[in-house]
């Protein structure tokens, strides 16, 4: 299987963090006592500070795998010592940055035991920048994805749903090439036809380049509830909407099937390595939840993949 693109540019100004340096605990690790950067950057990526996207980095070490400098550690260290935010020191003192990084998943098991696979955005390169680009490259994806499935959400008022849009459902693939299902939309009429006439299905899916912005808005929404007597009640109440919208794709789709592409024996084996993956995050939940229950914990054997189709 090909190495899969997977990448996303994020600038703007830095709206808050929540990173810190940590030291590795486990004295069994071979980096025991070890200074790292772990937490999250918020950046906004528009100059109104309603698109704001978080980035997150789980261990940033001062040195790389060859011993040189990490100018990433630097950089989100001097956030921490130096960064101005724009939340607590205003729009215009706001540090400056741009963030290279990649759409991954956020994997858990709740406690009815569904599975969440959030959509993140995770590590990569950070760089402290003087000037920024144009607002509309500030929060770019463009990802090779296998497409299975495609479905109109039509417009419901009640949902606050105010205009028809598509889903485009599939998988895209991290650094490893390890399968990560996830869900875009297109709002773009002409992008919905496009993507509506395809017909996909999981037994036929299409392989193909995907690109688009990413969003996450937050706005206030008022419901106001009439009274039999006396002033209606209104309530007031925050709604977050986080999306991946594609604004565009290549014209001709990748060959699905060929060796040196992809081949349905090449996503079958990425389909079940997801499976042992999740099988051991089901372990790790159930012991997590007996340790704390002093009982019993319980494992999940992993599944195969259905030979009927790419079902993510």
């Amino acid at each position: 299987m090909r190495k899969n693109l997977n990448q996303e540019h994020i600038e703007g100004r830095l709206y808050q963090h929540e990173l810190s340096v940590k030291t590795v605990q486990n004295q069994q690790s071979e980096n025991f006592g070890k200074e790292y950067i772990g937490g999250t950057l918020d950046v906004a990526t528009d100059e109104e500070g309603l698109n704001v996207l978080t980035v997150h980095f789980t261990y940033v070490t001062e040195t790389t795998k060859n011993g040189k400098r990490n100018a990433t550690f630097t950089a989100l260290k001097k956030i921490i010592d130096e960064g101005k935010a724009w939340i607590t020191d205003g729009k215009d003192s706001a540090t400056k940055l741009k963030v290279d990084t990649a759409l991954a998943l956020n994997d858990f098991y709740t406690q009815d035991d569904s599975l969440v696979s959030a959509k993140t955005n995770e590590g990569g390169f950070v760089t402290i920048v003087n000037e920024l680009c144009d607002a509309s490259e500030r929060n770019t994806f463009s990802a090779d994805m296998v497409i299975t499935n495609i479905n109109r959400v039509e417009a419901d008022e009640e949902k606050g749903i105010e205009e028809d849009y598509v889903t485009v459902k599939g998988a895209v693939f991290n650094f490893r090439n390890a399968l990560l299902p996830v869900d875009f939309v297109v709002r773009n009429k002409a992008g919905m036809k496009y993507f509506e006439d395809l017909e996909v299905t999981p037994a036929e899916p299409i392989y193909t380049k995907v690109w688009g912005k990413i969003t996450s808005t937050t706005t206030k929404v008022e419901k106001t509830e009439e009274s039999a007597f006396g002033e209606a009640a209104v309530k007031t109440y925050e709604r977050k909407t986080k999306e991946w919208v594609i604004t565009g794709t290549a014209k001709i789709p990748y060959d699905f099937g060929d060796p040196e592409v992809m081949t349905a024996e090449d996503l079958t084996k990425a389909m079940q390595d997801r499976e042992v993956y999740l099988a051991e995050k089901k372990k790790q939940s159930d012991e997590y939840r007996a340790q704390k229950a002093s009982g019993s914990s319980s494992t999940s054997a992993a599944p195969t993949a259905n030979k009927g189709g790419f079902n993510f």
